[in-house]
């Protein structure tokens, strides 16, 4: 594998629940996890209910070491976890990153809320990976493995959630979600997280018409998503964290709504893999 890898996988796309059906069939309905691959390494952005097919991924393809970052801990974001295969291995090596609770839990307190009875059969100590924990505040910058930065951003969304702009070999991708925005404000936070980005992955859960039914859901829309993409001069933007009742055909069509206004947007789908 060369060391000039950048590479985005989509594992999981969808918001709230995962969902199924042939009406989901090509968006996909895992919630969110993200995997960035910087050279040899291997990130995972999210322990949504597609972690799972992440996990056997690397399983297959005989990864020793990965890094688990949160951006918070809503059920959505978190659901996949202990379905995470390589929790389980004893020749993995398992890093585990959190920052959206600073001061109030950490990350070790907070996995272990996760995996325990009542709301799952069996506590951590089950686990036979070498597990590490790392807490971080917003704004710290982490460097994860040589010659990877991660900048860390508080996002406004109920109880918080960190946005990251991960940059290696003078690409960045901005992952800026879950977010809600004020109308007709730009969130100089996400701004600055967009900007000169080679890609940006952006809460587009609603449209502006849906908006004003879900004020303080803590979700964004295509339309100021794309907004200050063309603001910040990115290259391509994800619309992502779909609805779950978001269907493919009405999918398509937000995608065409989006691309007219930013041609370099599409919608991100399980599975799909973007080159940076």
């Amino acid at each position: 594998m060369t060391t000039e890898l950048f590479q985005v996988k989509f594992w999981g796309v969808r918001g709230s629940i995962p969902v199924s059906g042939p009406e989901f069939d090509r968006y996909g309905g895992n919630t969110s996890c993200i995997e960035i691959r910087c050279g040899q390494h291997r990130m995972i952005f999210d322990a949504g209910s597609g972690l799972r097919e992440a996990g056997l991924s690397m399983i297959a393809d005989g990864v020793s070491d990965v890094d688990l970052f949160f951006s918070h801990c809503h059920y959505d974001h978190i659901i996949g976890l202990p379905f995470f295969k390589a929790i389980y291995y004893p020749s993995i090596n398992v890093t585990i990153w959190s920052g959206h609770l600073d001061g109030k839990m950490s990350t070790r307190e907070m996995v272990e809320q996760f995996i325990s009875p009542p709301w799952f059969p069996v506590k951590t100590d089950i686990c036979q990976a070498t597990m590490n924990f790392r807490d971080f505040h917003s704004g710290q910058v982490l460097s994860p493995h040589e010659g990877i930065m991660i900048k860390t951003f508080m996002l406004n969304h109920p109880g918080g959630a960190i946005g990251y702009r991960i940059e290696y070999q003078g690409r960045s991708v901005a992952l800026i979600y879950d977010i809600e925005h004020n109308p007709g404000t730009y969130d100089p936070v996400s701004l600055e997280m967009m900007q000169g980005a080679d890609l940006v992955v952006y809460d587009c859960t609603y449209n502006e018409d849906e908006m004003q039914r879900f004020k303080g859901f803590g979700h964004s829309t295509w339309e100021h998503g794309t907004e200050l993409a063309k603001m910040a001069g990115a290259k391509r933007f994800a619309l992502f964290h779909h609805a779950p009742s978001r269907t493919d055909e009405q999918l398509a069509r937000m995608e065409e709504q989006a691309q007219a206004a930013f041609p370099e947007a599409f919608a991100a789908r399980d599975n799909q893999t973007v080159e940076i």
